[in-house]
C-alpha cells in the first residue's frame, strides 16, 4: 500500500511535467525487445495519472514522443503508435470516471488517421471535465513549438493583426501550443539522465527539477511522492531573495 503523501494541497505542484525515459534500457536490461519497455511504462502512465487525479494536481504534461523519435526502427514507431492508439480506447471511461481532461500539444503531421481520430475523441468527449488536465506531448519538440509561434507572430505582424511593440513574454507564450496552461512546477525525469531534450523549453524556465534512477517502467506512486515532498522542502525564490 502506497505511504500516505503527507504535502498540503497548497504546497503541492499544481502543474507536473515528466520525461518518461528508461523504457528500452529497462527491457534490454532483462533480454526483452524494446517494444516490451513500452508496453510496461502505458501501467505506468495509468499509476501516474490516477495518483495525480487523486491528489488533485491541476496537471499532468507527459513527454510521450519527440519529433526526434521518427529516427527510431519502424516497427518500433507503428508499436508506439499501437500503444496509444490503444490507451485512447482503453483508458476513455476511466478518464471519464475520474473526470480528468485531455490535451494534446505537438505536430500532428506523421501521425496515422487512425490515431488522431482516437485522440481527437478522447480530447473532446473530455473537454469540459473539471479534474486533473492530462497533456500528451506527443511528436513534440520544444524548439520547434517556438518555431511555430515565430512563424504565427510574423504572420500577424504581416497582416497587421500585431504590432512589433505588442511582441512581448505575453504574446509569444499565447502563440505557443500550451497557450492558456499553467507552466510546469516541477518537471521529473526518469531513469538518470541529466537533459532536458527539447522539452517545454521556454515554459519551464522556473520549474523545480528531480531525476530519479528508476526507469519509467517501474516508476510508482512512492516515486512521485517522493518527487512532491522535495519540491514542497524546496525554497522557490524566482530570482529573488526568498
Amino acid at each position: 500500500m502506497t505511504e500516505p503523501l503527507e504535502v498540503p494541497e497548497e504546497r503541492r505542484p499544481r502543474h507536473i511535467a515528466i520525461i518518461m525515459d528508461g523504457n528500452g534500457r529497462w527491457a534490454q536490461q532483462r533480454e526483452l525487445p524494446r517494444i516490451e519497455g513500452h508496453r510496461r511504462g502505458v501501467a505506468s502512465v495509468r499509476r501516474t495519472v490516477e495518483e495525480c487525479a487523486r491528489l488533485k494536481i491541476g496537471q499532468l504534461t507527459l513527454y510521450c514522443l519527440s519529433s526526434e523519435n521518427w529516427k527510431r526502427p519502424q516497427d518500433e514507431l507503428d508499436f508506439l503508435m499501437h500503444l496509444l492508439e490503444q490507451y485512447m480506447i482503453e483508458e476513455r471511461a476511466t478518464i471519464m470516471k475520474q473526470d480528468i481532461s485531455v490535451s494534446i500539444i505537438g505536430r500532428r503531421d506523421g501521425i496515422p488517421d487512425r490515431v488522431l481520430r482516437e485522440m481527437d475523441l478522447t480530447v473532446e468527449m473530455s473537454a469540459i471535465n473539471p479534474g486533473t488536465r492530462l497533456c500528451l506531448a506527443i511528436n513534440y519538440g520544444g524548439r520547434a513549438e517556438v518555431v511555430d509561434a515565430v512563424r504565427s507572430i510574423a504572420e500577424d505582424v504581416r497582416d497587421q493583426r500585431m504590432t512589433l511593440d505588442e511582441i512581448n513574454e505575453d504574446s509569444i507564450a499565447a502563440k505557443l501550443y500550451t497557450a492558456g496552461m499553467p507552466d510546469p512546477d516541477l518537471l521529473i525525469r526518469t531513469a538518470g539522465e541529466m537533459r532536458i531534450s527539447n522539452f517545454l523549453l521556454w515554459q519551464i524556465s522556473y520549474a523545480e527539477l528531480w531525476v530519479t534512477e528508476v526507469g519509467w517502467p517501474e516508476f510508482e506512486e512512492t516515486h512521485l511522492h517522493q518527487a512532491i515532498r522535495d519540491f514542497a522542502a524546496r525554497d522557490r525564490r524566482y530570482g529573488g531573495l526568498g
